[in-house]
């Protein structure tokens, strides 16, 4: 119904439904079997929508025609379903396998699962909202000169209207698959050879293409891992591979804590920047920021290593 008041085409929005059924379907299942076995970290959801948008807008070209108003719009919310059908396999094949290791009853997982998802579905558009309105997202405005970065759904918007109006970098694209191809030769070289140092494909990606304020605390969270499981290493002979391990739960529990603080403290501070049009809870000034930043950085990477090596007491 929704593709028929948009489209305005009923064998279009038919033939869209169903590609959008049998792509929720596939990717929901590599989505949910990437986090049954590694994680729901590993969850290639960007590729997988990606993958989507780009398969919808050839399609739809192919029969609206490059010229289509609604096409770009018609394609990302093909993506956009597909997308919420692999976060949510990834997420709920994650609570049933720790479940099962856990010993919890499946059932009541299950119905868990399903009213969180009902749940989710009434509580995020108000919140996207309120973000959109208090920071803005993605697209610098006037009133939002700095908004929420959102790398990942730039991308694929440019996919969307790159297809349809004819702007997309090809080139660019087979050049960053030649690059993928070769980062992948050399990662499973260094795998076959025993080699410490990996590159997998992607976190490499993920690297070219975050901005540099994401980049740079990603990449402070790698050095802290690093030096956190060499000072367990050497302190811990002969029960090093534990204690590394231990290092990793109390580090990752730790920053996981950090990631749903900070998301939960933006949400809250944009209820007085939407309310008041201004961040009532400001201490600094805009000039004044780089600073305080500075020493709460150092502070926050000074803790996450001391909880990470902390906590091993059998050597």
């Amino acid at each position: 119904f929704v593709y028929m008041y948009v489209v305005k085409d009923v064998w279009i929005s038919i033939l869209m439904a169903v590609l959008m059924l049998i792509a929720g379907f596939l990717f929901s299942a590599v989505a949910a079997y990437m986090a049954g076995l590694v994680g729901s970290s590993n969850n290639p959801i960007s590729g997988v929508t990606i993958a989507t948008i780009l398969m919808a807008s050839l399609l739809l070209v192919a029969l609206m025609g490059s010229q289509s108003d609604v096409g770009p719009a018609a394609a990302i919310f093909i993506g956009a379903v597909v997308c919420a059908a692999a976060a949510i396999a990834g997420d709920n094949m994650q609570d049933l396998k720790a479940g099962h290791i856990l010993g919890a009853t499946p059932w009541k997982q299950q119905l868990a699962q399903i009213l969180g998802t009902v749940t989710a579905a009434f509580v995020m558009a108000p919140v996207l909202t309120l973000l959109l309105k208090g920071y803005g997202i993605g697209v610098p405005t006037p009133e939002h000169p700095t908004p929420l970065a959102a790398p990942q759904a730039t991308l694929m918007a440019s996919v969307a209207e790159g297809v349809f109006k004819g702007g997309l970098p090809w080139t660019m694209a087979l050049i960053g698959a030649i690059i993928a191809v070769g980062i992948i030769v050399f990662d499973e070289y260094q795998r076959i050879r025993g080699a410490s140092f990996r590159a997998p494909v992607l976190a490499v990606a993920v690297g070219i293409y975050l901005p540099i304020e994401l980049s740079v605390p990603i990449f402070v969270g790698g050095l802290v891992s690093y030096f956190a499981k060499r000072y367990q290493a050497r302190r811990s002979a002969p029960d090093w591979k534990e204690a590394v391990a231990e290092s990793d739960r109390n580090g990752l529990l730790f920053a996981s804590g950090l990631i749903t603080g900070e998301a939960l403290i933006g949400i809250l501070l944009a209820v007085p920047l939407v309310a008041f049009g201004r961040n009532i809870f400001a201490v600094f000034s805009e000039a004044h920021y780089a600073l305080p930043g500075v020493v709460l950085l150092l502070a926050v990477v000074f803790f996450l290593y001391r909880t990470a090596v902390s906590g091993f007491r059998r050597s």
